[in-house]
């Protein structure tokens, strides 16, 4: 009976999501390289390029695990970035 049900919860999930009704959400590929269109912001403090925004909000849920990364912390915690994720509507995440 369990099976049943949870079947039938599964399809009828399936099918809402097949008509829209239910959103989708893809999990970022946390790879850091992805933000390459924000190095010369976060290096020079120059203005976000649209490329960078999109890309650093595609990568806003990996940026805790980017902080804790002693190699990529200090990009991801400078001025610089702050002013990036700001520029681009991306608030600092709260790791």
């Amino acid at each position: 009976m369990k099976v049943n049900v949870f079947c039938g919860v599964a399809l009828l999930a399936m099918m809402m999501a097949l008509q829209g009704e239910v959103p989708v959400v893809e999990a970022a590929t946390c790879n850091p390289m992805e933000l390459s269109p924000c190095l010369a912001a976060i290096t020079t403090g120059t203005q976000p390029s649209q490329a960078c925004c999109d890309k650093l909000k595609e990568q806003e849920p990996c940026l805790c695990g980017y902080i804790k990364d002693p190699n990529l912390g200090r990009f991801v915690n400078s001025p610089n970035a702050m002013k990036v994720q700001k520029s681009c509507g991306v608030p600092a995440p709260k790791c």
